[in-house]
């Protein structure tokens, strides 16, 4: 888990981010994972695809979350937006101010057994020309 600030308050997220153009969800989530929390991983299966709006007006966001062995620590030089990161237990999770409702689904899902194949993700890019 990472802690970062929303609207001036310490919540807990799991590692996210952005496919960067040219880069598959895989290296995305290795890079992002990498970048935020200082581990290396390797994505083995999808947890689930989730939707959320914090509130009537705002965007939607779209999460797939990403179940990942882990390798190795790497760094604890962390992307300058996270205040820190590390291993909680779900108590600890449940007691701490999260940064959306996915947190807890995505854990609910992944004590519940779900995973579906990695190789469900499908990785076509335009190559220039």
């Amino acid at each position: 888990m990472v802690k970062e600030t929303q609207d001036g308050q310490i919540v807990l997220n799991q590692p996210a981010g952005h496919v960067e153009n040219g880069e598959s969800l895989q290296q995305a989530v290795i890079r992002e994972t990498l970048e935020e929390a200082g581990w290396q991983v390797e994505p083995t299966g999808i947890l689930g695809m989730y939707a959320f709006t914090p509130f009537a007006g705002a965007d939607t966001y779209h999460r797939i979350c990403v179940i990942c062995q882990t390798v190795a620590h790497m760094t604890d030089n962390l992307d300058p937006d996270i205040l820190s990161a590390g291993w909680f237990t779900r108590e600890e999770i449940e007691q701490h101010p999260q940064r959306s409702p996915l947190i807890l689904e995505c854990i609910n899902d992944f004590e519940n057994g779900q995973n579906f194949p990695i190789n469900m993700i499908n990785n076509h890019h335009l190559e220039a020309k």
